[in-house]
């Protein structure tokens, strides 16, 4: 017979328990059992006055907040007020009845838009739980794996403006003006004039939407108005150790020094750094140098370059470095004749002796028959980080890249909703990959340490079943004996 259920209209009213309402295998139940965030009341107590005005929502309750909007990738304020007066698990975690309203999703944009505005307590926050990471060991600090990752801006890429500004100058063009003083002094070479100062300007697209965003046009890229986190994670369980948010047409070898100095400072890695794994996109001489002096081993993929259609490859001229000099297939040696100023020494074919090889067509196609190879000041570390990418060792590292960094941006970007930027301005698009970085590093201590627990738990069943078998096998031994 069909039956038809009826709400019954004298169960409008129950006594439940929220406890029991939620599942103890949730993941929030992990998260509130193993970390504890009472820190946040301290990170955040400058930012509240002591005497005036109401009482706030609890800054706890309020950042729990947030972390349930990134940790299950809820994109808006409003659809996160709605969903926690719906979700029981969420008003569990919260500490909310079952007939309490959760605060307005108004309290959480004022909080971040003008509490926390210009402040560093989303980094703050982000450091307390990488540093709990390694209270439990889960950051050896010893390999660090660096990448990058494109967000979409929240800008239109039509609306822009053509604005012509000046090229930026890098910091370690000091270290590269001393290096070419110094390569060209032990060379024999007179000193270079002084340059004059010309502003070299460019020409770029700035969004009339967010103008802090930058136009990325990249081969194997979309194109557009897009924003570059920069990530970097320790190998030993994945957790992510910096967030750095530039605009997208900044280069990815640019912030990546002073970044990760800033972890080894802060996080105590001095010591116990001793590799770094990067994609072909971080291959300059200036970070190989600076890993070099730091005794970082550093593995960096290569690059594939595209010579001239029917010409040697470089690497097929042998540098001598007793005698400084290249040698060409040809069994000819291209002697050393100056350092220019960008940093390269031009090593120079005798055309006496080039115009008349067989190999003349493979080698140049120069009209004064010269052949021109040119060498960076720093070439030796290059030099070393390739060496580095074929060992043994350095392939093993420069594969631990698929599981580790790249695994972590796809989990940021398919679960936690970082494919696109929520809001506009660095300072809030840092702000989102830092929170985003932060339930993702929250999500890992959690399960990892109920994981602990519970294998814990079974270790103690067993020995105790164990513990059990042998008093009772003794007992039997001891009655048949006597």
């Amino acid at each position: 017979m069909l039956y038809s259920h009826q709400p019954d209209p004298q169960l409008d009213y129950e006594l439940v328990c929220i406890e029991h309402m939620v599942p103890q295998d949730h993941l929030l139940r992990a998260i509130a059992t193993h970390i504890d965030f009472s820190f946040i009341k301290e990170k955040v107590r400058a930012y509240y006055s002591e005497t005036h005005g109401r009482p706030s929502i609890d800054p706890v309750m309020l950042f729990k907040m947030l972390f349930i909007g990134y940790l299950y990738g809820i994109r808006s304020e409003r659809q996160l007020e709605q969903e926690i007066n719906l979700n029981v698990a969420y008003r569990w975690f919260l500490g909310l009845g079952l007939s309490k309203k959760a605060p307005d999703h108004s309290t959480i944009s004022w909080n971040r838009k003008y509490r926390f505005q210009g402040t560093s307590v989303f980094q703050d926050v982000f450091d307390e739980i990488v540093k709990l990471a390694m209270d439990n060991r889960m950051v050896g600090g010893r390999v660090l794996i660096s990448d990058s990752t494109h967000l979409k801006a929240n800008a239109n890429k039509r609306k822009h403006q053509i604005q012509v500004v000046e090229r930026s100058s890098q910091d370690y063009l000091v270290d590269l003006e001393k290096a070419i003083e110094e390569d060209r002094r032990s060379m024999g070479k007179k000193p270079l004039k002084t340059r004059e100062e010309v502003a070299e300007t460019k020409e770029i697209k700035v969004s009339t939407t967010d103008p802090e965003s930058g136009y990325m046009v990249r081969d194997g890229k979309p194109e557009g108005f897009f924003y570059l986190d920069h990530r970097t994670v320790d190998h030993k369980y994945n957790i992510v150790t910096d967030v750095h948010i530039t605009p997208g047409n900044v280069h990815d070898s640019v912030p990546y020094i002073e970044r990760l100095k800033v972890q080894v400072e802060k996080f105590g890695f001095k010591d116990s750094l001793e590799a770094v794994a990067l994609d072909s996109g971080y291959l300059t001489a200036r970070i190989c140098k600076e890993l070099h002096e730091m005794k970082v081993f550093a593995v960096i993929g290569s690059r594939s370059f595209t010579p001239v259609k029917g010409l040697f490859k470089k690497w097929q001229f042998k540098f001598n470095e007793e005698k400084n000099v290249y040698v060409c297939p040809g069994k000819q040696e291209l002697p050393y004749s100056t350092t220019n100023r960008d940093g390269y020494r031009e090593y120079k074919s005798d055309p006496k002796k080039c115009k008349d090889c067989p190999l003349l067509e493979q080698c140049t196609h120069s009209q004064n028959k010269q052949k021109v190879i040119t060498r960076h000041v720093w070439e030796g570390s290059k030099e070393w980080v390739r060496l580095n990418r074929l060992s043994k060792s350095g392939k093993y590292l420069y594969r631990l890249r698929y599981q580790t960094i790249e695994r972590s941006f796809a989990d940021a970007k398919e679960l936690h909703g970082l494919r696109y930027c929520r809001f506009r301005g660095k300072e809030k698009v840092q702000e989102q990959a830092l929170m985003t970085a932060t339930v993702q590093n929250i999500k890992k201590i959690a399960l990892h340490l109920a994981k602990l627990v519970r294998r814990n738990g079974d270790l103690f069943f067993y020995c105790s079943i164990l513990n059990l078998l042998q008093i009772t096998s003794f007992g039997y031994t001891k009655k048949a004996l006597f």
